[in-house]
């Protein structure tokens, strides 16, 4: 016969507190691991930021993939499973270039381009800028010229 001091007592409520702490621990590193798998596998190196921004603020760091649609940026310090932004190769529109300026050498070396993109008619998808190393510079432009011509777009069937 069993005694009642013999029975097994129930788990104590600061052994499911470590317990769950432990599994959240797990879902943010297992999180942590595949963005930086994602931010690796995209590839090309990049600082973005959306305008309007001051003169040397709201640059991010991250990588970038060129799509057949779409120039996809993964922010390398965030968390967020999929990309950060996504641009429509279809409405983007290099609207300049320049160097980096002001306080802009600190965070960039000096042969960097500056490119400044509208998406969207009238900036309706916002206004952007890229920095990016002469050679990526000249990658980005070509990928953006090899687009297929608006007129070239099908038709939605009837």
């Amino acid at each position: 016969m069993v005694t009642r001091d013999e029975k097994e007592a129930p788990m104590p409520v600061w052994s499911w507190i470590l317990c769950l702490v432990v599994l959240a621990g797990a879902a943010v590193l297992a999180l942590v691991a595949y963005r930086l798998r994602l931010v690796r596998a995209a590839g090309t190196p990049m600082l973005l930021r959306q305008l309007p921004a001051e003169a040397d603020e709201g640059w991010r760091h991250g990588a970038a993939h060129y799509t057949d649609d779409a120039l996809v940026y993964y922010r390398l310090s965030s968390l967020r499973p999929g990309p950060t932004v996504s641009l429509s190769r279809r409405r983007i529109e290099v609207t300049g270039r320049r160097g980096p300026s002001g306080t802009e050498v600190e965070i960039m070396d000096d042969d960097v381009v500056v490119v400044e993109l509208t998406v969207g008619r009238r900036g309706q998808g916002g206004m952007y800028e890229i920095a990016l190393t002469p050679d990526l510079a000249m990658a980005f432009q070509s990928w953006i010229e090899a687009r297929a011509p608006r007129r070239a777009r099908r038709r939605p069937a009837a």
